[in-house]
């Protein structure tokens, strides 16, 4: 295998790694996940931009000058991967500081869609608002900003079961 292979693979598993720790509901393991999955980026990029050359000096041979645009972007992508990681552990920080943990919370719309999903409510999150609330069963669906439409037969029967 040719060293710019093993760099390719190389970048490959460091974004892998940094996709599963990015997944993780602790701040740390995600400040760890975007660190790696930067510089895997990072090492791909300059991996596709070519061989090595010569620094772009002024009197350099032209045909022996590496390329400096990629090399700029990933200075660029370095700053910007250091101001996201100063960013998450600010948060982090504060969030042990908080709440004695650095966990992810779960959002109160996650919940708000789980609950719908388990009482099987998404069927009904379009109706037409435009009648009266008399023929679409007057009941508010706050959840989904949406009206019920009035249960009948089987469907209330299943409601009264439950």
């Amino acid at each position: 295998m040719t060293p710019t292979l093993i760099l390719a693979i190389a970048g490959g598993v460091l974004i892998a790694a940094g996709v599963y720790l990015l997944l993780e509901r602790s701040l740390m393991r995600i400040l760890a996940g975007v660190m790696l999955a930067g510089n895997g980026v990072n090492l791909l990029f300059l991996v596709s931009a070519g061989p090595a050359g010569d620094a772009a000096l002024v009197g350099a041979d032209p045909e022996t000058i590496a390329d400096p645009l990629p090399q700029a972007m990933v200075l660029t992508a370095i700053v910007i991967t250091l101001a996201t990681s100063a960013f998450l552990l600010a948060m982090s920080y504060r969030s042990f500081q908080l709440e004695g943990h650095d966990e992810v919370a779960d959002d109160v719309e996650d919940a708000i869609v789980r609950r719908r999903a388990e009482a099987d409510l998404s069927s009904e999150a379009y109706v037409d608002i435009s009648d009266s609330d008399s023929e679409s069963g007057g009941r508010d669906d706050s959840e989904s900003g949406g009206r019920f439409e009035r249960e009948t037969g089987s469907r209330a029967e299943d409601e009264e079961a439950r």
